[in-house]
């Protein structure tokens, strides 16, 4: 009997890391040198014959796709982050050579990049498992010139926490400046950290599920339709907790809410970004994070580090400024902001990293300015000419007046989950006494839901 458990045992144990054992591919036979990084996706595709163009089909490539039913826009539009504004570093287009350097390919430069070219793929970002690959700042998605690409090419294999980061970490010019719950720190996390991938060390594929190099899962800040989300409940039961009153809970309020209490554990995030500052030859004292808060180039900044999240209601659906849209100058302008409200049936309260700033905008035409950057702004800081330039490339008419309009940018926070012994009690949102986290009648409730002459 004792030998049936044995090997019972043992069988087990042997199912539970097949499936890592067939991700682990010997590639030591892979001959060099390489000459330059398309040779090395020329190699990979002598064995993986379909892997390019299944990469080419994903968001990762393409960086849009076709989104319908847009508030203010009938027509079906391609959206994605090559033609989306955010409020960080304004535009993809017209500064292609330092925002495609993220991009899962080759030689993005400018508006002639071809997307059909299948060595174009860049095989490597994704499978280092060295920790050595790494893209050039400016070079358009090119590798570093002292990347050794035949020593990546020979132990390429699953992707890692890290390969992932590379792009995902850093984001908007540095660690964590975007996302908020996205940082280094979550490559080895304690459980306090992030209990997914710190206690269960869960890799990002775990949750983001992976089928012919389609990645599951897509910002709301870029993408407006809940096609290839990730929900909690995807995995969770949706009533998990032992307290019923606690499971009513999950009917209206997302997961998130209560077991991300906060962001930006280790590395601070910025929360507001003023471009209208830009242009002095001054300087400005660091925060108290050791932050800076002037940047000749950028302007003025602040940073938030244990930021409490704000709340909204979100039906997985978001509205969506794009470029060429009126707008009120005199208003602040929603780049993008969840749809959903109390009353909305499909609609939860889900917590967001909220980004304010100021960016230029074209005072005649009253529509943002999509300004050229990435030598332009950064090397002549003539806002006119940045304004002429990038509108060329744009294909909308700039009218030689700008000004600098408020703006606001919703990220959604999904990362840092917290041990449920930290998750948020009752009194984090309900009952008497100053901080509590919910402004009940901003989300259209008439009071504090704790009391019953303030329920419907």
């Amino acid at each position: 009997m004792k030998s049936f458990k044995v090997a019972a045992w043992f069988i087990v144990l042997a199912w539970s890391v097949l499936p890592a054992l067939a991700q682990i591919e010997d590639h030591q036979d892979i001959e060099g040198p390489f000459e330059s990084p398309q040779e090395v996706t020329e190699t990979c595709l002598e064995c993986h014959e379909d892997a390019a163009k299944e990469v080419m089909q994903t968001i990762h490539w393409t960086w849009e796709r076709k989104v319908t039913g847009l508030p203010g826009h009938e027509d079906v539009i391609e959206l994605g982050k090559r033609n989306v504004f955010n409020n960080f570093c304004i535009d993809v287009e017209s500064n292609w050579p330092r925002c495609t350097s993220c991009h899962a390919g080759y030689g993005w430069k400018d508006a002639n990049f071809d997307f059909d070219a299948e060595e174009n793929v860049d095989c490597l970002v994704c499978h280092d498992r060295t920790g050595k690959y790494k893209k050039s700042p400016a070079g358009a998605g090119m590798p570093a010139k002292d990347v050794n690409l035949l020593e990546v090419a020979r132990n390429a294999g699953a992707p890692t926490r890290a390969d992932c980061g590379a792009c995902h970490f850093f984001g908007g010019g540095g660690e964590n400046v975007k996302h908020g719950d996205l940082d280094a720190g979550l490559i080895h996390p304690d459980s306090t950290y992030d209990i997914h991938m710190g206690r269960e060390d869960m890799s990002c594929q775990e949750c983001h599920e992976t089928k012919a190099h389609n990645i599951k899962g897509e910002s709301m800040a870029i993408v407006t339709n809940p096609e290839n989300r990730i929900l909690c409940e995807d995995c969770h039961d949706p009533k998990p907790h032992e307290s019923k009153k606690i499971n009513q809970h999950t009917d209206k309020i997302a997961c998130q809410t209560c077991h991300i209490p906060e962001f930006a554990k280790n590395r601070p995030t910025k929360m507001y970004w003023d471009w209208s500052t830009a242009g002095k030859d001054s300087t400005a004292p660091k925060d108290e994070y050791g932050m800076d808060t002037y940047n000749k180039k950028k302007g003025s900044f602040r940073w938030g580090k244990n930021v409490q999240p704000e709340y909204y209601w979100y039906n997985l659906r978001s509205a969506r400024y794009v470029k060429g849209d009126k707008i009120d100058p005199t208003k602040t302008l929603y780049l993008n902001k969840p749809l959903g409200s109390l009353k909305d049936k499909d609609s939860k309260l889900y917590p967001f990293k909220v980004m304010r700033g100021k960016q230029i905008y074209d005072v005649k035409n009253k529509y943002l300015i999509v300004p050229k950057l990435w030598g332009g702004y950064w090397k002549h800081f003539d806002w006119n000419k940045a304004a002429e330039e990038g509108m060329k490339i744009a294909g909308l008419p700039y009218s030689g007046e700008y000004g600098f309009v408020r703006t606001v940018m919703f990220w959604k926070v999904n990362h840092m989950v917290a041990p449920k012994e930290d998750a948020l009690g009752c009194k984090d949102c309900h009952g008497k006494g100053k901080n509590k986290r919910m402004d009940w009648k901003k989300l259209g409730y008439r009071g504090d839901q704790m009391y019953k002459k303030y329920r419907d």
